[in-house]
């Protein structure tokens, strides 16, 4: 049985009643247990599947057409007995503990599950299939990551597994890597069939970015097809590719929902599926779409659950629909990298984008001064309106500027962030669509235009630079609305600077708290500026001026700026 949306499933229960009854079997179908049914008969035909073998091409070649909707039997999932080489094998608790130590990985177990794999600081060890191998060494992958490190071993031997790092850290290869793995050793995909794999990831352009990784190292996997699944595409190419049947479907959770609803795949054969940039799918309302795929997933299938931040509602969406996961946690998660240099300079709003202007015209010509090519710069601003503004000012300057907002269409959006990414643009100007996910080599500046409204939205931003090790440079303009994030900031950074840990809370329940302390300090400080003066001025001789101290200092110090000294 397809996937049954919901409000259809009070007339398709009552469909199976009937059906039921007529055929005088015992089983009866009610709205509140029709998706049992429609597991357990997922379950129950994946005993036909003897007519698979080892020497099936990956798909079949058949030109007819196979509607979704017609029933074919589910062969079984195929779960593959993984392992590394011998010398990790004979690692001892201790080394393991040591390599994670020196990795900077927190590895926790739920209690009375096994002991969470090794980590595994070379790829030869990991034992991955020859093709995926070939493609690693085609795009010059020569040791994995930390995250990759120890989520990979994790992945490749079946647990679920809930991972959180920080910006840059290459999890996408991750959990791609695995997934590839996954999928080769299964039955190979009829047209009808839905997919192997489902990647679900809040944005367009953070599902590109997947698909384009996926695609990267399965290259050299015979007849292995990938499909991207967003909206602002044509949607008839996207079904035309799913009912050809696919292994990997990287998908934005709501057009999603839309070709299931239109029977154009199915979750029948999903045995594998990454919920990419979770927290974020959560701020953007997609709670709903992801249960409504979780619920209605086969019995057996292993779930990673990747987030940035680790907020309680990714901890109860992790406890309700993964099963005793492993908890990867790799460096300071949530926290401002120490590898950004940051910089706040307090401003007017109304010359905000003259400070800009000056600032990049002068990187400019120093860049050219130098012979060198001008940094790659994301400008943060609030608005899509303003984010034109501030492009066409740019631009009228001489600089190579172009804008990504979501009012553009999807063509524009994809053309921006090519250009961007390969040139001639070197100033991308964008609202929040671009804070998190977006993976580009080489950004060395951020620059806040505007700031956001919380901690956790300023950390996302800037990490867009200082990724994988490099270093980079952020730089905020900031006005009296902006002081309760500015403190936060400076408290944070002072934190970074001596070698104490960085926290602070995230998620929904968390911002709303962040913005109701913000409008209470708004409010205290407007009530404050409203009372009357009750200190008289005192005269001082000029010989003992010396003795009055000095306002304080900025917690934290600008690179060449003397505008950023608390002004309250």
């Amino acid at each position: 049985m397809s996937y049954v949306p919901p409000h259809l499933r009070k007339s398709v229960a009552a469909t199976v009643t009937a059906t039921a009854t007529a055929t005088t079997t015992t089983t009866t179908a009610t709205p509140t247990n029709v998706d049992n049914i429609t597991t357990n008969h997922k379950l129950n035909s994946k005993s036909n599947n003897n007519a698979f073998s080892n020497s099936t091409p990956r798909r079949s070649s058949a030109n007819n057409h196979i509607q979704p909707s017609r029933a074919l039997a589910v062969p079984n999932v195929v779960l593959p007995q993984w392992k590394p080489s011998e010398r990790v094998l004979r690692l001892k608790p201790e080394q393991i503990e040591e390599v994670r130590l020196r990795l900077n990985v927190d590895v926790t177990v739920t209690p009375d599950s096994p002991a969470a794999p090794a980590p595994i600081e070379s790829f030869t060890d990991m034992c991955l299939a020859s093709s995926i191998m070939k493609d690693i060494a085609i795009h010059e992958y020569t040791t994995p990551t930390s995250i990759q490190a120890q989520a990979m071993p994790v992945a490749l031997s079946g647990r679920d597994l809930l991972g959180c790092a920080e910006t840059g850290s290459g999890k996408t290869a991750a959990f791609t890597i695995p997934m590839i793995q996954h999928c080769i050793a299964q039955p190979p995909v009829r047209r009808g069939d839905g997919p192997l794999a489902l990647v679900l990831a809040p944005t367009r352009e953070l599902a590109q970015q997947i698909e384009k990784e996926v695609k990267a190292f399965s290259q050299s996997v015979e007849s292995f097809r990938t499909a991207i699944v967003v909206g602002g595409t044509n949607i008839a190419d996207q079904r035309s590719e799913l009912r050809a049947g696919v292994e990997i479907v990287v998908a934005t959770p709501g057009r999603f929902i839309d070709h299931l609803q239109q029977g154009n795949t199915s979750l029948t054969r999903i045995s594998y599926v990454v919920l990419d940039e979770a927290d974020r799918m959560l701020d953007m309302g997609f709670e709903p779409q992801i249960r409504e795929v979780m619920h209605n997933l086969p019995e057996k299938h292993q779930t990673l659950l990747f987030s940035a931040t680790m907020p309680v509602e990714i901890e109860a969406l992790a406890q309700e629909y993964l099963t005793n996961p492993v908890q990867v946690k790799v460096g300071k998660v949530s926290s401002p990298t120490e590898n950004v240099s940051q910089t706040l300079e307090k401003i007017s709003e109304s010359e905000k984008i003259d400070r800009l202007l000056s600032l990049l015209v002068e990187e400019a010509a120093l860049a050219e001064k130098l012979g060198h090519p001008f940094p790659l710069t994301i400008v943060f601003v609030e608005r899509k309106t303003r984010c034109d503004e501030v492009a066409e000012a740019l631009v009228a300057q001489g600089l190579n500027a172009v804008a990504l907002h979501g009012g553009r269409t999807q063509s524009e959006r994809e053309g921006a962030l090519r250009d961007f990414r390969h040139g001639p643009t070197n100033i991308l100007v964008a609202t929040d669509v671009a804070s998190r996910g977006l993976d580009v080599t080489g950004v060395a500046h951020v620059v806040n235009l505007d700031l956001p409204k919380t901690m956790e939205d300023y950390v996302h931003r800037i990490g867009r630079t200082g990724r994988a090790g490099s270093t980079g440079r952020a730089t905020s303009f900031y006005t009296d609305r902006d002081m309760f994030l500015v403190s936060q900031i400076r408290k944070a950074i002072a934190d970074v600077q001596s070698g104490n840990t960085v926290a602070f809370a995230t998620g929904k329940v968390a911002r709303r708290k962040e913005r109701e302390a913000a409008a209470a300090q708004k409010e205290a400080r407007m009530a404050q500026s409203k009372l009357p003066a009750t200190i008289s001025s005192i005269n001082v001789e000029d010989k003992y001026k010396y003795m009055i101290s000095p306002a304080p200092n900025a917690m934290i110090k600008n690179e060449g700026s003397a505008d950023d000294a608390w002004d309250d």
